[in-house]
């Protein structure tokens, strides 16, 4: 199976993707093919009645779809973990595909955004401490991508030089500033430096920070004042660990998929039952590009999904409604 041809082609629709992988990974992924077993499902055509495993199974065992073709090549896999303190239980995806995972940043990116327009710098706290990052390991593919050579991780705890954003704007080149929120707010703290007019500010979530938890919307407007910028030039991304693929928000509080990924807000008490637009729920993936891991997947994310497919996130939901996890997971 040409897994890139599969996932990233516009020859068929999502439907028939999904139900491909569908039974790929019931076939081949022991975790998901117990999981489906547990609940009587034998077969699906439909996304809808495809099951999604909660996430926190990254947690809980190695999520590997064909692990014994896949044994051979996991000492040279990219595994990313999440970020936790000491002794804090992480989510671990192995990515025996690197060159798939870049495909789906680099074409998720290009599916909203002129990328070769825009220079590239990432400032990102925390995250630069954890070398098992997946949203630095993305940050990474975007700087190299960039031919200028003027994309760049930014030095930590440094204000904007004003002279290389001048030389960004001679270049004839947009800027896309890349950041959790927490880190994007404490560089306007050390000093504010208005962006040019035509940059993108990119938060990639983290709204809890040392000082309080914020809502999207105070976020955003403290960014736009703090860089100089239109509302509608901070824009934010949703992604995780586990997925491989990104939502983005373009200016306002909707989340849009890529072509490959799907979102659908779930019934808490059973998730196999879609919520009705405008409902509150768990959030709901599938993410095609997670073909050698699981690409069904139940978030802890609650939120609301609009009629056309665009979602919001609303928060954590709490995780004792994630249950129903650990006895459909039996651990080797």
């Amino acid at each position: 199976m040409n897994f890139a041809d599969l996932i990233f082609s516009s020859g068929s629709s999502f439907s028939e993707k999904a139900a491909k992988v569908f039974n790929y990974q019931k076939d081949k992924n022991p975790v998901y093919q117990r999981f489906c077993n547990a609940l009587g499902v034998t077969g699906a055509t439909s996304p809808d009645a495809m099951p999604l495993l909660p996430i926190q199974a990254f947690k809980e065992t190695t999520i590997i779809t064909n692990p014994d073709e896949e044994q051979g090549s996991k000492e040279s896999s990219l595994i990313f973990k999440s970020s936790g303190t000491s002794g804090m239980r992480r989510s671990c995806h192995y990515v025996p595909d690197p060159e798939l995972y870049k495909q789906s940043i680099l074409k998720g990116m290009r599916h909203f955004y002129e990328l070769d327009d825009f220079v590239i710098w990432a400032y990102a706290p925390t995250y630069s401490e954890n070398p098992n990052s997946s949203l630095i390991w993305m940050l990474n593919t975007l700087i190299d991508n960039d031919a200028s050579g003027q994309s760049k991780f930014l030095a930590l705890d440094t204000p904007l030089d004003k002279k290389e954003l001048t030389a960004i704007q001679q270049s004839d080149k947009r800027m896309m500033l890349f950041g959790a929120a927490f880190g994007l707010l404490d560089l306007l703290e050390q000093q504010k430096t208005s962006l040019p007019d035509d940059s993108l500010l990119m938060e990639t979530g983290g709204m809890k920070t040392h000082r309080r938890e914020m809502s999207r919307q105070d976020l955003h407007r403290q960014l736009a004042e703090g860089f100089g910028l239109s509302k509608a030039s901070i824009h934010s991304e949703y992604g995780m660990t586990e997925l491989l693929s990104q939502a983005y928000s373009l200016g306002d509080e909707w989340f849009h998929t890529v072509p490959w990924m799907q979102v659908s807000i779930r019934n808490p008490d059973n998730p196999m039952e879609q919520m009705p637009p405008g409902e509150e729920g768990l959030i709901g993936i599938i993410d095609l590009a997670n073909i050698h891991s699981c690409s069904f997947l139940l978030t802890g994310d609650k939120g609301i999904r609009r009629e056309d497919g665009a979602f919001q996130v609303l928060g954590r939901w709490n995780p004792q409604d994630l249950r129903g996890c650990n006895f459909l997971i039996e651990r080797d």
